[in-house]
Protein backbone atom coordinates (compact mmCIF):
# COMPACT_ATOMS: atom_id res chain seq x y z
CA UNK A 1 0.00 0.00 0.00
CA UNK A 2 2.00 2.08 0.37
CA UNK A 3 4.42 3.27 -0.85
CA UNK A 4 7.14 5.63 -2.34
CA UNK A 5 5.24 8.38 -3.46
CA UNK A 6 5.94 11.26 -5.35
CA UNK A 7 3.96 14.59 -7.02
CA UNK A 8 5.38 14.06 -10.29
CA UNK A 9 3.36 12.42 -13.65
CA UNK A 10 5.18 10.06 -14.32
CA UNK A 11 6.95 8.87 -18.06
CA UNK A 12 4.48 8.57 -21.04
CA UNK A 13 2.07 10.71 -19.44
CA UNK A 14 0.10 12.48 -22.34
CA UNK A 15 -1.99 14.96 -20.54
CA UNK A 16 -3.30 16.83 -23.48
CA UNK A 17 -4.28 13.50 -25.20
CA UNK A 18 -5.90 12.40 -21.94
CA UNK A 19 -9.00 13.72 -23.07
CA UNK A 20 -8.95 13.28 -26.59
CA UNK A 21 -7.30 9.56 -26.75
CA UNK A 22 -10.30 6.83 -25.69
CA UNK A 23 -13.54 9.85 -26.49
CA UNK A 24 -14.16 7.25 -29.08
CA UNK A 25 -14.60 4.35 -27.20
CA UNK A 26 -13.35 0.45 -27.69
CA UNK A 27 -10.04 -0.72 -28.05
CA UNK A 28 -7.96 2.19 -29.78
CA UNK A 29 -4.45 1.36 -29.47
CA UNK A 30 -4.05 3.02 -25.56
CA UNK A 31 -4.44 1.86 -22.49
CA UNK A 32 -4.72 4.18 -19.43
CA UNK A 33 -2.90 3.29 -16.21
CA UNK A 34 -3.12 5.30 -12.91
CA UNK A 35 -0.73 4.01 -10.93
CA UNK A 36 1.39 5.14 -7.49
CA UNK A 37 4.12 7.69 -7.75
CA UNK A 38 7.90 6.18 -9.11
CA UNK A 39 5.70 2.72 -8.84
CA UNK A 40 7.29 1.14 -11.59
CA UNK A 41 10.23 1.06 -13.86
CA UNK A 42 10.09 3.23 -17.03
CA UNK A 43 11.38 1.14 -19.51
CA UNK A 44 8.52 -1.38 -18.92
CA UNK A 45 6.08 0.79 -19.84
CA UNK A 46 8.46 1.69 -23.06
CA UNK A 47 9.20 -1.98 -23.91
CA UNK A 48 5.02 -2.77 -23.36
CA UNK A 49 4.21 -0.09 -26.19
CA UNK A 50 6.79 -1.17 -28.60
CA UNK A 51 5.91 -5.11 -28.30
CA UNK A 52 2.37 -4.65 -28.46
CA UNK A 53 2.10 -0.52 -30.29
CA UNK A 54 -0.13 0.35 -27.40
CA UNK A 55 0.28 3.33 -25.98
CA UNK A 56 -0.03 3.97 -22.34
CA UNK A 57 -1.60 6.86 -21.01
CA UNK A 58 -0.05 6.48 -17.27
CA UNK A 59 -0.49 9.12 -14.20
CA UNK A 60 0.38 9.08 -10.75
CA UNK A 61 -1.29 9.37 -7.43
CA UNK A 62 0.00 9.91 -3.44
CA UNK A 63 -2.72 7.73 -1.56
CA UNK A 64 -5.48 5.69 -2.12
CA UNK A 65 -7.63 8.57 -0.89
CA UNK A 66 -6.26 10.28 -3.22
CA UNK A 67 -6.93 8.79 -5.90
CA UNK A 68 -10.70 6.74 -4.75
CA UNK A 69 -12.55 9.83 -5.42
CA UNK A 70 -11.21 10.31 -8.92
CA UNK A 71 -11.77 6.71 -9.72
CA UNK A 72 -15.47 7.23 -8.36
CA UNK A 73 -16.13 10.68 -9.41
CA UNK A 74 -15.34 9.48 -13.51
CA UNK A 75 -13.37 12.69 -13.80
CA UNK A 76 -10.69 10.81 -16.21
CA UNK A 77 -11.30 7.57 -18.28
CA UNK A 78 -8.90 5.01 -16.82
CA UNK A 79 -8.82 1.23 -17.59
CA UNK A 80 -6.13 0.40 -15.37
CA UNK A 81 -5.26 1.02 -11.18
CA UNK A 82 -3.14 -0.27 -8.41
CA UNK A 83 -5.10 0.06 -5.50
CA UNK A 84 -4.38 -1.53 -1.90
CA UNK A 85 -5.86 -3.93 -0.42
CA UNK A 86 -8.50 -2.25 1.35
CA UNK A 87 -9.80 0.33 -1.37
CA UNK A 88 -9.95 -2.79 -3.64
CA UNK A 89 -12.50 -3.59 -1.18
CA UNK A 90 -14.22 -0.70 -0.88
CA UNK A 91 -14.21 -0.50 -4.74
CA UNK A 92 -15.51 -3.90 -5.26
CA UNK A 93 -18.41 -2.86 -2.33
CA UNK A 94 -18.99 0.34 -4.41
CA UNK A 95 -19.36 -1.82 -8.30
CA UNK A 96 -16.25 0.27 -9.70
CA UNK A 97 -13.99 -2.59 -10.54
CA UNK A 98 -14.67 -5.51 -13.25
CA UNK A 99 -14.22 -8.75 -12.58
CA UNK A 100 -10.86 -10.37 -14.38
CA UNK A 101 -10.88 -12.85 -17.62
CA UNK A 102 -8.40 -14.92 -16.48
CA UNK A 103 -7.94 -16.22 -19.27
CA UNK A 104 -6.80 -12.84 -21.39
CA UNK A 105 -3.73 -12.64 -18.09
CA UNK A 106 -2.20 -16.20 -18.03
CA UNK A 107 1.27 -14.45 -16.82
CA UNK A 108 -0.91 -14.57 -13.42
CA UNK A 109 -0.37 -17.94 -12.73
CA UNK A 110 3.42 -16.49 -12.03
CA UNK A 111 1.62 -15.41 -8.83
CA UNK A 112 2.38 -17.25 -5.54
CA UNK A 113 -0.93 -18.99 -4.53
CA UNK A 114 0.22 -17.38 -0.67
CA UNK A 115 -0.38 -14.37 -2.08
CA UNK A 116 -3.96 -15.28 -4.21
CA UNK A 117 -4.84 -16.41 -0.58
CA UNK A 118 -3.94 -12.96 1.53
CA UNK A 119 -5.81 -11.49 -1.52
CA UNK A 120 -9.12 -13.25 0.00
CA UNK A 121 -9.04 -11.31 2.80
CA UNK A 122 -10.29 -8.44 0.63
CA UNK A 123 -11.14 -9.88 -2.62
CA UNK A 124 -12.84 -13.41 -2.13
CA UNK A 125 -12.67 -15.80 -4.95
CA UNK A 126 -9.70 -13.63 -6.30
CA UNK A 127 -12.03 -12.45 -8.77
CA UNK A 128 -11.06 -8.31 -9.35
CA UNK A 129 -7.19 -8.24 -8.87
CA UNK A 130 -4.25 -9.47 -9.46
CA UNK A 131 -0.93 -8.86 -7.20
CA UNK A 132 1.47 -6.39 -7.70
CA UNK A 133 3.69 -5.42 -4.71
CA UNK A 134 3.64 -6.24 -0.89
CA UNK A 135 4.95 -5.95 1.99
CA UNK A 136 5.01 -5.11 5.90
CA UNK A 137 5.30 -2.38 7.99
CA UNK A 138 7.81 -2.22 10.61
CA UNK A 139 10.22 -0.35 12.67
CA UNK A 140 13.63 0.96 11.42
CA UNK A 141 16.61 1.62 13.55
CA UNK A 142 19.84 2.91 13.38
CA UNK A 143 22.11 0.75 15.62
CA UNK A 144 24.46 3.37 16.15
CA UNK A 145 21.91 5.93 18.22
CA UNK A 146 19.65 2.92 19.66
CA UNK A 147 20.87 0.59 22.71
CA UNK A 148 19.50 -2.33 22.21
CA UNK A 149 17.63 -4.96 19.45
CA UNK A 150 14.58 -3.54 18.93
CA UNK A 151 11.35 -5.91 19.01
CA UNK A 152 8.37 -4.27 20.04
CA UNK A 153 6.30 -0.98 19.33
CA UNK A 154 6.66 -0.19 22.87
CA UNK A 155 10.13 1.53 21.70
CA UNK A 156 8.29 4.22 19.96
CA UNK A 157 7.30 5.21 23.20
CA UNK A 158 10.42 4.95 25.21
CA UNK A 159 11.15 8.81 26.83
CA UNK A 160 14.93 8.25 26.01
CA UNK A 161 14.71 8.59 21.92
CA UNK A 162 12.19 12.06 22.31
CA UNK A 163 12.49 14.28 18.96
CA UNK A 164 14.75 11.30 17.20
CA UNK A 165 11.36 9.20 16.88
CA UNK A 166 9.24 9.11 13.15
CA UNK A 167 5.98 8.30 12.76
CA UNK A 168 3.68 7.42 9.63
CA UNK A 169 1.08 10.39 8.93
CA UNK A 170 -1.40 8.31 8.19
CA UNK A 171 -4.23 7.65 10.21
CA UNK A 172 -4.81 3.83 9.77
CA UNK A 173 -0.72 3.51 9.92
CA UNK A 174 -0.30 4.78 12.90
CA UNK A 175 -3.56 3.52 14.61
CA UNK A 176 -2.42 0.15 13.68
CA UNK A 177 0.80 0.67 15.86
CA UNK A 178 -1.07 1.65 19.05
CA UNK A 179 -3.94 -1.06 18.69
CA UNK A 180 -0.99 -3.58 18.00
CA UNK A 181 0.85 -2.70 21.16
CA UNK A 182 -2.04 -3.27 23.08
CA UNK A 183 -3.00 -6.39 21.92
CA UNK A 184 -5.80 -5.16 19.39
CA UNK A 185 -6.63 -5.82 16.31
CA UNK A 186 -5.95 -2.89 13.64
CA UNK A 187 -9.19 -3.51 12.23
CA UNK A 188 -11.33 -2.81 15.12
CA UNK A 189 -14.39 -0.61 15.47
CA UNK A 190 -14.66 -1.02 19.45
CA UNK A 191 -14.86 1.88 21.07
CA UNK A 192 -12.68 1.26 23.85
CA UNK A 193 -10.01 -0.57 22.02
CA UNK A 194 -10.30 2.77 19.92
CA UNK A 195 -10.26 5.22 22.67
CA UNK A 196 -6.87 3.82 24.47
CA UNK A 197 -5.31 3.54 21.10
CA UNK A 198 -6.24 7.32 20.72
CA UNK A 199 -5.14 8.33 24.29
CA UNK A 200 -1.50 6.18 23.62
CA UNK A 201 -0.87 8.17 20.52
CA UNK A 202 -1.68 11.37 22.03
CA UNK A 203 0.75 10.24 24.74
CA UNK A 204 3.42 9.36 22.46
CA UNK A 205 3.01 13.20 20.40
CA UNK A 206 5.28 15.30 22.20
CA UNK A 207 8.49 11.94 21.76
CA UNK A 208 7.79 12.54 17.87
CA UNK A 209 10.16 14.51 15.96
CA UNK A 210 7.72 14.39 13.10
CA UNK A 211 4.53 12.62 11.14
CA UNK A 212 6.26 11.60 8.04
CA UNK A 213 5.41 9.45 4.56
CA UNK A 214 7.98 9.26 2.34
CA UNK A 215 10.49 11.70 4.05
CA UNK A 216 11.21 8.56 6.68
CA UNK A 217 13.30 7.02 4.28
CA UNK A 218 15.96 10.16 4.03
CA UNK A 219 15.78 10.90 7.70
CA UNK A 220 16.70 8.04 8.63
CA UNK A 221 19.77 7.74 6.03
CA UNK A 222 20.84 10.79 7.13
CA UNK A 223 20.81 9.63 10.44
CA UNK A 224 18.47 12.71 11.24
CA UNK A 225 16.39 9.98 13.17
CA UNK A 226 17.01 7.12 15.32
CA UNK A 227 13.83 5.15 15.34
CA UNK A 228 10.91 5.39 12.34
CA UNK A 229 7.96 3.59 11.25
CA UNK A 230 8.72 2.66 7.91
CA UNK A 231 7.45 -0.09 4.98
CA UNK A 232 9.73 -2.83 4.06
CA UNK A 233 9.98 -1.96 0.49
CA UNK A 234 11.50 1.64 1.56
CA UNK A 235 13.34 -0.62 3.93
CA UNK A 236 15.51 -2.44 1.36
CA UNK A 237 16.47 0.96 -0.07
CA UNK A 238 17.65 2.68 3.19
CA UNK A 239 20.06 0.02 4.24
CA UNK A 240 21.63 0.00 0.96
CA UNK A 241 22.42 3.77 1.21
CA UNK A 242 22.82 3.15 5.03
CA UNK A 243 24.30 -0.34 6.70
CA UNK A 244 23.49 1.07 9.83
CA UNK A 245 19.78 1.00 9.85
CA UNK A 246 18.40 -2.47 11.01
CA UNK A 247 14.70 -3.44 9.96
CA UNK A 248 12.31 -5.38 12.29
CA UNK A 249 8.61 -6.71 12.47
CA UNK A 250 7.77 -6.23 16.27
CA UNK A 251 6.85 -9.53 17.86
CA UNK A 252 3.19 -7.52 18.44
CA UNK A 253 2.60 -7.97 15.14
CA UNK A 254 1.67 -5.60 11.94
CA UNK A 255 0.08 -5.17 8.84
CA UNK A 256 0.91 -7.41 5.46
CA UNK A 257 -0.17 -5.15 2.66
CA UNK A 258 -0.72 -6.01 -1.16
CA UNK A 259 -1.05 -3.73 -4.07
CA UNK A 260 -2.92 -5.12 -6.87
CA UNK A 261 -3.67 -4.63 -10.40
CA UNK A 262 -7.56 -4.30 -11.40
CA UNK A 263 -9.73 -3.14 -14.54
CA UNK A 264 -11.89 -0.10 -13.69
CA UNK A 265 -15.64 -0.93 -14.49
CA UNK A 266 -16.36 0.94 -16.79
CA UNK A 267 -12.56 0.72 -18.72
CA UNK A 268 -12.95 1.34 -22.89
CA UNK A 269 -10.24 -0.33 -23.26
CA UNK A 270 -10.54 -3.97 -21.72
CA UNK A 271 -8.40 -5.95 -24.21
CA UNK A 272 -5.38 -3.76 -23.81
CA UNK A 273 -5.66 -3.25 -20.19
CA UNK A 274 -5.56 -7.07 -19.95
CA UNK A 275 -2.84 -7.09 -22.21
CA UNK A 276 -1.06 -4.64 -20.06
CA UNK A 277 -1.42 -6.42 -16.37
CA UNK A 278 -0.52 -9.57 -18.31
CA UNK A 279 3.04 -8.21 -19.81
CA UNK A 280 3.49 -7.02 -16.10
CA UNK A 281 3.58 -10.31 -14.67
CA UNK A 282 5.82 -11.85 -16.78
CA UNK A 283 8.74 -12.64 -14.66
CA UNK A 284 11.52 -10.52 -16.33
CA UNK A 285 9.19 -7.71 -16.37
CA UNK A 286 8.60 -8.15 -12.34
CA UNK A 287 11.98 -8.58 -11.90
CA UNK A 288 12.79 -5.12 -13.52
CA UNK A 289 9.96 -3.24 -11.31
CA UNK A 290 10.75 -5.08 -8.25
CA UNK A 291 14.87 -3.55 -8.95
CA UNK A 292 13.69 -0.67 -9.57
CA UNK A 293 10.95 0.22 -6.45
CA UNK A 294 12.52 -2.17 -4.24
CA UNK A 295 9.46 -3.34 -2.87
CA UNK A 296 8.50 -7.10 -2.64
CA UNK A 297 6.99 -9.28 -5.70
CA UNK A 298 4.69 -11.89 -5.27
CA UNK A 299 5.54 -13.05 -8.86
CA UNK A 300 7.29 -16.43 -7.41
CA UNK A 301 9.07 -16.81 -11.23
CA UNK A 302 10.25 -13.32 -11.03
CA UNK A 303 12.23 -14.41 -7.44
CA UNK A 304 13.67 -17.30 -9.07
CA UNK A 305 15.61 -15.36 -11.55
CA UNK A 306 16.84 -12.24 -8.35
CA UNK A 307 20.96 -13.35 -9.21
CA UNK A 308 21.93 -11.49 -5.66
CA UNK A 309 21.42 -14.07 -3.31
CA UNK A 310 21.38 -11.91 -0.21
CA UNK A 311 18.23 -10.08 -1.88
CA UNK A 312 16.81 -12.90 -2.59
CA UNK A 313 17.03 -14.60 0.51
CA UNK A 314 16.64 -11.51 2.45
CA UNK A 315 14.35 -11.29 5.12
CA UNK A 316 13.00 -8.07 4.89
CA UNK A 317 11.95 -8.87 1.06
CA UNK A 318 10.58 -12.15 1.26
CA UNK A 319 9.97 -13.16 5.26
CA UNK A 320 8.91 -16.12 5.91
CA UNK A 321 5.63 -15.07 7.30
CA UNK A 322 4.73 -17.72 8.97
CA UNK A 323 7.49 -16.93 11.94
CA UNK A 324 5.58 -14.19 13.11
CA UNK A 325 2.18 -13.86 15.36
CA UNK A 326 -0.99 -11.07 14.60
CA UNK A 327 -0.06 -10.64 10.95
CA UNK A 328 -3.44 -8.90 9.53
CA UNK A 329 -4.04 -6.64 6.22
CA UNK A 330 -6.13 -3.59 6.41
CA UNK A 331 -10.14 -4.12 5.57
CA UNK A 332 -12.56 -1.33 4.26
CA UNK A 333 -14.51 -0.54 7.42
CA UNK A 334 -17.18 1.57 5.83
CA UNK A 335 -17.86 5.18 5.31
CA UNK A 336 -18.78 5.19 9.09
CA UNK A 337 -15.64 3.19 10.11
CA UNK A 338 -13.52 5.59 8.18
CA UNK A 339 -15.16 8.55 9.93
CA UNK A 340 -14.91 7.16 13.19
CA UNK A 341 -10.66 6.49 12.50
CA UNK A 342 -10.89 9.83 10.85
CA UNK A 343 -12.12 11.82 13.54
CA UNK A 344 -10.17 10.14 16.33
CA UNK A 345 -6.58 11.34 14.45
CA UNK A 346 -8.19 15.29 14.24
CA UNK A 347 -8.50 14.76 18.04
CA UNK A 348 -4.55 13.13 18.14
CA UNK A 349 -3.62 16.21 15.62
CA UNK A 350 -4.99 18.34 17.21
CA UNK A 351 -3.72 18.34 20.90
Amino acid sequence: MKKIVSLLLSVAICAMVLSACGSSGGENGVVYVYNWGEYIDPETIEMFEEETGIDVIYEEYETNEIMYPKIEAGAANYDVVCPSDYMIQKMIENDLLQELNWDNIPNASNIGDQYYEQSEQFDPGNKYSVPYCWGTVGILYNKTMVDEPITSWSVLWDEKYENNILMQDSVRDAFMVALKLNGHSMNTLDETELQEAKDLLIEQKPLVQAYVVDQVRDKMIGGEAAIGVIYSGEAIYTQRENPDLVYVIPDEGTNVWIDSWCILKDAENVENAEKFIDFMCRPEIALMNFEYITYSTPNDAAKELIEDEDIRNSDIAFPDLSQYNNLETFQYLGDKGDEVYNNLWKEIKAE
